[in-house]
């Protein structure tokens, strides 16, 4: 089974990585960067991942996207990967 990790920009900046676990909740496996610069490593988004329990899907690149917030012209980073759990569990 795969699930979707983001990387973003939080409101504050500072970089954090999430795993979409249940789409009915929001109590994701989080690591937060504690930084607003620069942005992780893609082996820095891996170690995380790992920590988290996950690895990269067979094949899978991490996707960016800029998304408007609407305020002050403010825009925030948005990166997607396919994730599975380390030990191959559902």
């Amino acid at each position: 089974m795969t699930y979707g990790a983001r990387l973003s920009n939080s409101f504050h900046g500072e970089w954090e990585l999430y795993v979409v676990t249940d789409r009915m909740s929001l109590d994701w496996p989080e690591h937060s960067f504690g930084r607003t610069g620069p942005v992780p490593t893609v082996q820095e988004r891996v170690d995380a991942l790992a920590q988290l329990g996950y690895v990269l899907a067979d094949g899978a690149v991490w996707e960016w996207q800029e998304c408007s917030t609407g305020v002050m012209d403010r825009v925030e980073l948005l990166a997607s990967v396919d994730v599975q759990r380390k030990d191959g569990a559902a």
